[in-house]
């Protein structure tokens, strides 16, 4: 009866607790491609070879982890649901403790940019995770379906689709929760400030250079700017440059301070201006400032005294109404 009962509050919390890290990283799959580019560099598993397939092992883990989370909350194949959270446990408890006792990487990005852990704190949280999953194992007789017939098949089966066109969705547009410091509605002035605890705020690296000073103190006065985002000119979809071409036209016409923002080569960058005829000069940033500022690239984002008012990928750019 104990062991039952038992059995019962691990299925409870660990489905609960992959429900919700798989959806936090599930409307923002491109944050966990960079995550795991990280884990793949030469400086931490030095697994290079794998970094063109971030994205898509991203998504496949993300998936997994969430759908694993529902079946075995309504007890869909429990040996296999419950082998399968062992395993996953199994390789987040290694990257976290790989990450926790090297200090390669000091957010494994477990809950995307929703909750933030430190690397021990993390490794923790999987040991204790671990553990509840054990108890799942040895009493996975206990894991019986919640619903009979064929239902918890078709849940399991319409919570995949529905989890993928979620993928589909975010993949073309932008994440449909924004997490991170600079979503819509964020002060970027006021993220600069540090906490009273002495941590790192939240917007630490935010500047935009010219040749001759950084004018991020400067566009952050003003009431209208448009930053057009591309952190990577040689990853950027070259199809979105005569939508930013147009709406930065329209912007520019109606009174708005336009700049291009890139960590791409200057020389590369005056000859992209050139090829696409945008209508504004550049500015660096950080590459890693700019993929947390905005997943499209190109993308734009309109700011006011500061203030994020508008973000959106290049496919949607001509719903800004300036």
């Amino acid at each position: 009866m104990i062991q039952k009962i038992l059995v019962q509050l691990a299925r409870i919390i660990v489905g609960a607790l992959f429900i919700f890290s798989g959806f936090v990283k599930l409307v923002d799959p491109i944050g966990s491609q960079y995550k795991f580019e990280e884990y793949f560099s030469e400086s931490v598993l030095n697994m290079e070879f794998l970094i063109p397939y971030a994205l898509p092992f991203s998504i496949v883990l993300i998936v997994a982890e969430i759908l694993l989370g529902v079946m075995v909350l309504i007890g869909y194949k429990s040996k296999l649901t419950v082998w399968s959270l062992f395993l996953l446990t199994l390789v987040f408890l290694f990257l976290t403790w790989y990450s926790a006792y090297y200090d390669k990487v000091t957010d494994c990005g477990c809950f995307g940019d929703a909750v933030k852990l430190s690397t021990w704190g993390t490794f923790y949280k999987n040991v204790i995770l671990i553990a509840l999953v054990l108890i799942l194992v040895v009493g996975v007789k206990y894991v019986k379906p919640i619903f009979g017939g064929k239902i918890p098949k078709v849940i399991t089966f319409l919570s995949l689709a529905a989890f993928l066109f979620i993928v589909q969705h975010v993949l073309t547009h932008l994440p449909i929760i924004d997490f991170r410091a600079y979503a819509i509605g964020k002060n970027i002035p006021e993220g600069m400030v540090y906490p009273k605890d002495g941590s790192i705020p939240p917007v630490h690296d935010f500047m935009l250079e010219d040749e001759q000073a950084d004018l991020a103190p400067e566009l952050l006065k003003k009431e209208k700017v448009m930053l057009v985002i591309i952190y990577n000119l040689d990853k950027a979809d070259e199809n979105g440059f005569p939508a930013i071409k147009d709406i930065a036209t329209k912007a520019k016409a109606k009174g708005y301070t336009v700049y291009g923002v890139s960590a791409s080569f200057s020389d590369d960058l005056i000859l992209a201006k050139e090829k696409y005829d945008l209508p504004f000069d550049f500015l660096f940033c950080d590459e890693t400032t700019l993929k947390t500022i905005i997943r499209g690239n190109p993308g734009v984002v309109i700011l006011d005294k500061g203030t994020v008012v508008e973000k959106k990928n290049w496919v949607d750019v001509d719903e800004i109404e300036l």
